[in-house]
């Protein structure tokens, strides 16, 4: 059974930072490219940050790019995401989910993720950026 479990997530103060830890059991988790996905109050899913299988390509949304850093490890069959600079319009339940199956566009990363190319999400960890 797949299982995705978020931790990390917390209050914080803008400008501040948090590290966002997803642990992946029940899958051969180098074999799937993985994405950070968030949901705001009120708004719909947003991806945010997805890595390749190697860990050597990814990309990050406009709105986080410099702030953000995705990661992994695959020997520890963990994924990461590393907040800094955090802002208010980051408040959201930030959540990790798996490629639905190993393509080559996991492999590579050669266009901008669709939400219809993940399943299996995590129960999401909470960041809310406040003062």
């Amino acid at each position: 059974e797949v299982q995705l479990v978020e931790s990390g997530g917390g209050l914080v103060q803008p400008g501040g930072s948090l590290n966002l830890s997803c642990a992946a059991s029940g899958f051969t988790f180098s074999s799937y490219a993985m994405i950070w996905l968030r949901q705001a109050p009120g708004k719909g899913f947003e991806w945010v940050s997805v890595i390749n299988r190697g860990g050597d390509r990814t990309f990050h949304v406009g709105s986080v790019k410099g702030r953000f850093t995705i990661s992994r490890d695959n020997a520890k069959n963990t994924l990461y995401l590393q907040l800094n600079s955090l802002k208010t319009e980051d408040t959201a339940m930030y959540y990790c989910a798996k490629e639905k199956y190993p393509t080559e566009w996991g492999r590579l990363l050669y266009r901008y993720p669709n939400l219809s190319d993940f399943a299996s999400w995590g129960q999401g960890t909470q960041v809310t950026v406040s003062s």
